[in-house]
């Protein structure tokens, strides 16, 4: 039996969850159809999903149509929580996206499509909620060719097949400038082929509520998406989510790429560190259960919950390092938050749930300020409040979060060089280069075999882990660091020795080289009634932001842009008194902009290699 694992996706509110039940409801995997109103559906299983009626952890559900075993991966729709959705996508072979007939394409929809499209991942659409009052149909595939993809093929109007197709197929082209019908079998095929390389999009209409359109949905699953690719040579198994079990075990959702896991086998498990080193070690299954119940042995194209992984995280691949890319589809989280306990008395036990909890969610990050408290690293407000009901929860820890401050960025803007030779406290030479780069890239100018690799791999994983906070505190993107120098006195050096050192090094470098702050930026969609227009613009002008378009329709205008993120919210309180009540408004993270005036600054924690007697300080207590 063929297996294809697929995302649903969508903006918040569009109906995933509920095309999910309907989906397993009308396959026969589930004999009760739960609704997200009642808190009764087979994915939102946590209570705070429950009681919040929203997905906060992506979950996985399996069922069968034709010859096809396909496993559902259910992801939140809140930008709130995109790192579920970033650990999801690296286990897919297709998407369904989710746009509501009422509301139409959103600005995380776009989002959303826009990272389908780079990733060529195999998706379909699905327009839920036809049956609801306004919803829209022919105005609203103008819409999606307009703003998503001109690749929309509606799977139940063939006369409108040819065109779309014919764009990438040489044969259906001809037959279309030549006037000529192709055989319906042809464009079927043309459909199948182009839906499989992610350059056709078919679509179909429905209701999540009425189950109206899913037979053509479960149709189209069946014949137009590829199912799971052949079986690698090596043993691969990412992990994509992690859940509690009912003892407090870590219990491992895994997608097999290859090989074979089977309880009681002992397996190498590998990760890419936070400074871009690949780490690894061994464990031993003691149990796992296979999505469809149908074997005890994990194989290609199949996902289990496996146990006996006690230090697993996100994103840890079973076997094999291939595939460890550590590439970001998302921007980071913008917000950053101190949490502390009511009860002072639990400092470490609210810390030590912090760790946990970024353990399970890599997108989120810990640190440890100077005064010896707990920052956490958030996409937004509605993440706070679930982070905090969890941690009084689960862990029996009630917190307090301070304002969140807006997360910015440091680049470099110019060449900076920096050497210290051995002497000065440290038994080791380190020279330095830094430049502008994309993303952050590391090279050597000297021999390889000039340091012990132990070393190298020192200043590596230092320079990696000091750009966390640049000049003004913030982390550093968009770089390239490059070892210039290089040396060591044998036998006394120790790695030891290149950690402490490299950060006065590439400090200095930096601060020769210079860098700019950058705020993020929220791109925007903006419903206004048309008297109001003048004012919102006016006022979003006066704010900063960047308006990019205004079309009007009827007597309502829709406007989108740009805006600071630090503005965002106090736009969002001011906007019912602009629009008289009447104003709809969304938005994503998405860019950034350079800060104009005095660039912010942001407390460190690193003993500040800009100052040497404080870092020496820093250094001797750590």
């Amino acid at each position: 039996m063929q297996t294809v694992n697929i995302g649903i996706l969508a903006h918040v509110d569009a109906g995933k969850t509920s095309l999910t039940e309907r989906l397993l409801y009308d396959t026969g995997a589930i004999d009760r159809l739960g609704s997200v109103d009642s808190g009764t559906t087979q994915t939102d299983t946590g209570d705070i999903e429950r009681r919040r009626g929203i997905t906060i952890r992506s979950a996985v559900a399996a069922f069968t149509v034709g010859d096809r075993q396909v496993n559902l991966i259910d992801t939140p729709g809140h930008s709130d929580f995109v790192a579920e959705v970033e650990r999801a996508l690296g286990v897919l072979d297709g998407a369904i996206l989710v746009v509501s007939a009422v509301e139409g394409v959103q600005p995380r929809t776009r989002v959303l499509m826009r990272t389908l499209r780079s990733l060529g991942l195999p998706t379909m659409i699905f327009v839920n909620k036809i049956d609801r009052v306004g919803a829209r149909t022919t105005e609203l595939v103008a819409d999606l060719v307009r703003l998503l993809t001109p690749a929309v093929v509606p799977v139940d109007t063939p006369d409108a097949w040819l065109p779309v197709l014919a764009e990438r197929d040489d044969g259906l082209l001809a037959a279309f400038v030549g006037g000529v019908a192709p055989p319906p079998g042809r464009l079927t095929e043309a459909l199948q082929a182009q839906t499989s390389a992610g350059t056709a999009y078919p679509l179909v209409f429905g209701s999540a509520l009425t189950g109206a359109g899913v037979p053509r949905l479960l149709d189209a699953i069946r014949h137009l998406l590829p199912p799971s690719p052949p079986p690698e040579p090596a043993l691969r198994g990412r992990v994509f989510a992690i859940e509690r079990g009912a003892g407090g075990e870590k219990v491992a959702y895994v997608r097999s790429y290859g090989g074979q896991v089977r309880p009681r086998q002992r397996v190498t498990v590998r990760r890419r560190e936070p400074d871009g080193r690949v780490g690894a070690y061994r464990a031993q299954v003691t149990g796992l259960t296979v999505l469809g119940g149908r074997s005890d042995c994990l194989t290609a194209g199949h996902i289990a919950r496996v146990r006996g992984l006690p230090g697993v995280r996100i994103g840890d691949q079973l076997g094999t390092d291939r595939g460890l890319d550590g590439q970001a589809h998302f921007p980071r989280p913008s917000l950053e938050t101190v949490v502390r306990p009511r009860d002072h008395t639990q400092s470490g036990a609210l810390h030590a749930a912090l760790v946990t909890l970024a353990d399970e969610d890599p997108l989120i990050r810990t640190r440890v300020t100077r005064d010896g408290e707990t920052s956490v690293l958030l996409y937004g407000e509605v993440q706070k409040e679930v982070i905090g009901a969890t941690l009084a929860e689960a862990y029996g820890v009630e917190a307090v979060f301070t304002p969140s401050r807006v997360m910015h960025l440091e680049r470099p803007v110019g060449v900076g060089r920096a050497v210290e030779l051995i002497g000065h406290g440290f038994r080791a030479t380190v020279g330095l280069r830094v430049q502008p780069g994309r993303g952050l890239r590391y090279g050597l100018e000297v021999e390889r075999g000039s340091l012990l690799p132990a070393f190298h791999t020192a200043i590596e994983e230092t320079v990696r882990a000091a750009l966390e906070q640049g000049v003004y505190g913030w982390p550093v993107t968009d770089i390239t660091v490059t070892l210039t120098h290089s040396g060591y006195w044998a036998p006394l050096s120790t790695a030891g020795d290149f950690r402490g050192l490299t950060p006065l090094v590439l400090m200095a470098a930096l601060a020769q080289a210079g860098t700019r702050v950058y705020e993020p930026c929220h791109r925007f969609e903006l419903e206004i009634p048309a008297d109001r227009l003048g004012a919102v613009t006016a006022y979003l002008a006066h704010l900063g932001a960047r308006i990019d378009t205004t079309d009007g329709c009827g007597d309502t205008w829709r406007v989108t842009g740009e805006i600071p993120a630090r503005l965002a919210y106090p736009f969002q309180q001011r906007l019912p008194a602009l629009s008289t009540g009447e104003g709809v408004w969304s938005s994503t993270v998405e860019g950034d902009r350079a800060v104009v005036g005095p660039p912010p600054r942001r407390p460190r924690t690193d003993g500040n290699p800009f100052d040497r007697t404080e870092y020496t300080r820093h250094l001797a207590r750590a």
